[in-house]
């Protein structure tokens, strides 16, 4: 998880000199590869706008994506990734703002793919070439006067290459990994990081004799993995084969103090019996369809809001400052972690220098109105996009909240707004939200959702305002089978258009104040 807490995390505009250098470059190189003409007199024009766009585009991409953070000596798959989303991003963009917004003459429209190309193999290229010089200097090191110790490993697995690079990188020239045997015939004669795989791993003794006789006393048997990662009658020969030579034997996971850190155990376990759900049959297949319900509007509702998110952001960075989102940890379907996405709204806790932040000066008038108009949960759109909550459903909560039993309430996505919410929200109690929230799970249906969407409205302008008949329905019905009833079916409907008549009656109220002030 590469997320940060808000006062470690910030946003600055850094860029290297070659990054810099290679965007003005890359443009450039890639005209004059598709066609020379283009940088003629009478292309001056579209070759400049073309290059000053990429150039402006790639920068912001290379600073947005922090390609600059990552260490060049120490460039992984991760720095490649991250590098190939900035280029990814810059060519789009650009993209679209040469020949979709402009549509300029006389640029082909291939050279941004070969742009993309250049960029990328040169971005990438010169940390590979980098990290290899960087390597080679630190292996022609001066070396301690000290006799190398040689190691012999078991079993090319994941950990046995991770230790061949820690040994590598600790102590370069002291630890000499010699040869790794491992006993699947199809791993025969392949290297890992440089080091062969010669054999079998019953071949040990072999091994240890035939390096003998060249000189090389295998002083260490690592093996890659615990005890059981090999076979006992392996394992048992391999130590008899190291007791009778003197030879040390480890495994990784005790080298690197892996078997010191026990599984943290979840402040809550989850467990789904289906005997514990009760959960009418047919209802089950409205939640599947309730996925697409959930796509669909949440794309609606972003487009028909994106002016709103970009205010909205602009507000919380002017504000609060870098970063705009805040993320916390909550607990979803089936028990299962995810981050839950808001716009900040509070300042940091902490200052750079690691002081607390009174809380009265964390939240400012401005947070305190994006709170009230419940304008910070609009990032969890992206939330319900990724499949990690729904529009409509029970909230999600922190583990310590939870109530006595989650079954039900995470037997399903969390939602942005829910039936607990709308009948009372922060006036309830523990109790209470999970008797609302399992009432739901056990009756949701397309007209109850609608039901609650225009509520929240309602809830929106009123404030929140318990609902005793509804707490009281639900605590009826908690760990009872709860079928929907014929004449049930219209009550949402008629609460759906209660609510629509507060919405209209409420629009009618402002514009009746509006003329009244014109007047």
């Amino acid at each position: 998880m590469r997320t940060l807490p808000s006062s470690r995390s910030a946003f600055s505009i850094r860029l290297s000199l070659f990054d810099s250098a290679w965007a003005v470059c890359s443009p450039l190189l890639a005209l004059y590869l598709r066609d020379a003409a283009v940088l003629s007199y009478n292309g001056l024009i579209p070759t400049l706008l073309y290059c000053s766009l990429s150039v402006i585009f790639s920068l912001i991409a290379f600073s947005a994506f922090r390609i600059h953070a990552g260490m060049t000596r120490y460039f992984s798959v991760v720095d490649a990734v991250d590098i190939t989303k900035a280029v990814c991003v810059a060519t789009l963009t650009t993209y679209v703002a040469v020949f979709t917004l402009t549509r300029l003459d006389g640029v082909p429209r291939t050279v941004p793919i070969i742009h993309a190309l250049i960029m990328l193999a040169g971005l990438i290229g010169i940390r590979i070439c980098t990290r290899v010089f960087e390597a080679k200097r630190t292996a022609l090191a001066p070396r301690k006067d000290v006799a190398a110790e040689h190691i012999l490993m078991i079993g090319a697995s994941r950990l046995s290459l991770l230790y061949i690079k820690f040994m590598r990188a600790y102590s370069p020239g002291l630890h000499r990994i010699m040869a790794v045997l491992d006993d699947r015939p199809e791993m025969l004669g392949r290297a890992i990081d440089g080091v062969r795989v010669i054999g079998p791993a019953h071949h040990v003794k072999a091994v240890v004799n035939e390096f003998a006789e060249h000189g090389v006393r295998i002083g260490h048997v690592i093996v890659g993995g615990d005890p059981d990662f090999i076979s006992e009658d392996t394992l048992t020969e391999i130590r008899q084969v190291c007791c009778d030579r003197e030879i040390r034997l480890s495994f990784v996971p005790q080298l690197v103090g892996l078997h010191d850190l026990q599984p943290v155990q979840s402040q809550i376990t989850v467990a789904l019996p289906t005997a514990t759900l009760h959960e009418p049959t047919a209802i089950r297949p409205y939640f599947v369809f309730k996925r697409y319900f959930d796509l669909a509007v949440t794309v609606s509702i972003m487009l028909l809001l994106s002016p709103l998110w970009l205010l909205i952001g602009a507000l919380s960075l002017w504000d609060v400052g870098s970063p705009i989102f805040f993320w916390q940890q909550r607990l979803g379907e089936g028990g299962r972690h995810f981050l839950l996405h808001k716009i900040r709204t509070l300042k940091p806790p902490y200052d750079w220098r690691g002081r607390q932040v009174p809380e009265v000066e964390r939240l400012s008038p401005i947070g305190r109105f994006l709170r009230k108009c419940r304008f910070d949960e609009i990032p969890q759109l992206l939330d319900v996009l990724v499949g990690d909550m729904s529009l409509i459903g029970p909230r999600p909560l922190l583990p310590c909240d939870q109530p006595a039993n989650p079954t039900v309430r995470l037997s399903v996505r969390p939602g942005i707004t829910g039936w607990a919410q709308v009948n009372g929200g922060k006036e309830l109690s523990v109790e209470e939200k999970a008797a609302l929230d399992e009432w739901y799970v056990r009756n949701a249906s397309l007209s109850l959702d609608l039901r609650i969407i225009l509520m929240t409205l309602k809830f929106i302008f009123q404030g929140e305002r318990r609902s005793e008949e509804a707490i009281a329905v639900a605590r009826g019905q908690r760990g009872q089978q709860a079928f929907i009833k014929p004449g049930e079916l219209l009550r949402p409907i008629q609460a759906s258009l209660g609510a629509v008549s507060f919405v209209s009656e409420a629009a009618e109220r402002w514009f009746n104040a509006g003329a009244a002030i014109k007047c």
